[in-house]
């Protein structure tokens, strides 16, 4: 069973799920906001946090089931789900196969396409590095997830970043790599989710090209997006602004 936490007082259950590297200690400043309205479920992914590695290759499918055992253990019916980067990617596996236990979903920071082929080779390139210099890996990769124009400003949250990235393991994160480029498009996902859909990306993201996200995003009438001043991690960066749109949008 994945490692998880319950906190908030709201009667609707947000279910978050956070990125590569990351664990539910990263929603902290998120949840002051949103604890509120919202009765917050933070879950470890598998390799992430305190929970164990699930398997050699981590795909968003295998995710997606360990996600919903925490969600069946605590007997939820009705979830709001919300995924950072690679947790997008595992909520958008989620809704395409439990579309009935979801109110809405929630992309944060994350896309629905799949990687293209320079970005696979990147993910290739990079399996050695994690497995035999993972902290050399951590400390070049999570400042350019950051504004690079508000380095300083955001040192302290880059260093609280880099701690939780490396109490990652690095077989827990290389299984996640593996299983990212694995992913396939899920755009049909956008097209047949008839529940909300809410896109929050930033203009200087360097992790997720938004340019492609939002053009190609279905005109429909569900969907909302917003494109914030910030880069990947808005959570961090604009966590009163994310708050207030999830808060509104949601609700």
């Amino acid at each position: 069973m994945l490692n998880y936490k319950m906190s908030g007082n709201g009667k609707e259950i947000l279910v978050l799920l956070h990125g590569f590297m990351e664990n539910l200690e990263i929603w902290e400043d998120l949840e002051h906001y949103l604890s509120k309205k919202f009765s917050l479920l933070k879950i470890d992914l598998p390799g992430h946090g305190k929970s164990e590695i699930a398997a050699e290759i981590q795909t968003m499918e295998l995710m997606t089931e360990h996600v919903k055992k925490v969600i069946d253990l605590l007997n939820l019916k009705k979830i709001h789900i919300l995924g950072h980067s690679m947790g997008g990617y595992v909520s958008l596996a989620f809704a395409e196969k439990y579309p009935e236990v979801l109110k809405s979903l929630t992309l944060f920071f994350s896309t629905y396409l799949a990687d293209d082929d320079e970005k696979k080779e990147q993910r290739r390139a990079s399996f050695k590095i994690i497995e035999n210099a993972f902290p050399h890996y951590v400390n070049a990769a999570i400042p350019n997830l950051f504004n690079l124009n508000e380095l300083n400003i955001l040192e302290n949250k880059i260093e609280f970043a880099k701690k939780i990235a490396l109490s990652t393991g690095n077989l827990g994160a290389l299984a996640c790599v593996k299983g990212m480029i694995e992913r396939p498009d899920r755009k049909a996902v956008i097209e047949n989710f008839e529940k909300k859909i809410l896109v929050i990306s930033g203009n200087r993201d360097n992790a997720v090209k938004t340019e492609n996200v939002i053009k190609n995003l279905p005109n429909k009438t569900n969907i909302k997006s917003y494109v914030l001043e910030c880069g990947h991690n808005g959570h961090w960066e604009k966590p009163s602004i994310c708050a207030e749109i999830i808060n509104t949008e949601l609700l």
